[in-house]
């Protein structure tokens, strides 16, 4: 199956992917001092931080377009090859969008081109999703598309002094990624929250609706209940959201 381009994703990307506070004050956190960030991979601008300088960096027309009044100034172009001088930021980020890119390594060479203190990027690790119920029981298809060449812990590998975190998601997460409805499975039946999902739109029809047909039986069933209505009292889960933060330059070099 072909990967869609973020233009056929529709309009609803920017009404549903809305940031979630809890989750852009641990990204805010990890910027630091950074006065100045670049947003690479940046869609319609959630969790860009507010206060700070920002510039994003956004190779779709259609996501751009999307973005709302008095977003940060965005440039159509590519993670791996980035129009930007030598150390032009104080920070580089880049949340959910690294499994995009075509070339991960260019990509991360240029964030550490431009960016002088730290690198802070948003991921998956994908071994909490094969537990996930979503992955296991009903559409496991999902997982391979989160790659291990994308999980935190590579990444962690291959930036200068990075730490990969745990991201907790919150049961009520306003961010309406796919593994954000793992305390919500009515959600699935909803075509303005599944439709705009990268990886929902990779799924074949087949995978969609057999997925769908097992969660309906299992729900009326109260099959699903019986198994997972204990995640419907948790206020956060792991699910495999990993932070990846990488200092740049070396404490009282610069």
């Amino acid at each position: 199956m072909p990967e869609p381009m973020y233009e056929e994703l529709g309009s609803g990307y920017g009404v549903v992917r809305r940031p979630d506070p809890r989750l852009a004050g641990r990204i805010r956190e990890a910027l630091g001092d950074a006065q100045t960030v670049l947003n690479v991979g940046a869609g319609t601008g959630s969790y860009e931080p507010q206060g700070l300088q920002v510039i994003a960096v956004e190779p779709s027309a259609g996501m751009i377009a999307q973005r709302p009044d008095g977003a940060a100034p965005a440039v159509q172009a590519r993670a791996e090859s980035l129009p930007f001088e030598a150390n032009a930021f104080d920070a580089a980020m880049a949340i959910l969008t690294v499994h995009h890119w075509a070339d991960l390594q260019g990509g991360l060479a240029e964030m550490l081109r431009v960016a002088r203190k730290r690198i802070v990027i948003v991921t998956f690790d994908p071994d909490p999703l094969r537990e996930l119920w979503i992955v296991r029981d009903y559409f496991p298809e999902m997982v391979a598309l989160k790659s291990d060449a994308t999980s935190g812990r590579r990444l962690a590998d291959e930036l200068p002094r990075a730490r990969n975190e745990v991201l907790p998601v919150p049961r009520n997460c306003t961010d309406l990624f796919f593994a954000a409805l793992w305390g919500r499975p009515e959600l699935f039946f909803d075509e303005a929250v599944v439709g705009p999902m990268w990886v929902w739109s990779r799924l074949t029809d087949r995978e969609r609706q057999e997925g769908r047909r097992r969660l309906r039986d299992d729900l009326a069933s109260g099959s699903w209940d019986e198994r997972y209505g204990h995640l419907r009292g948790l206020e956060e889960l792991d699910v495999g959201l990993r932070i990846v933060i990488s200092q740049t330059a070396v404490e009282g070099n610069r």
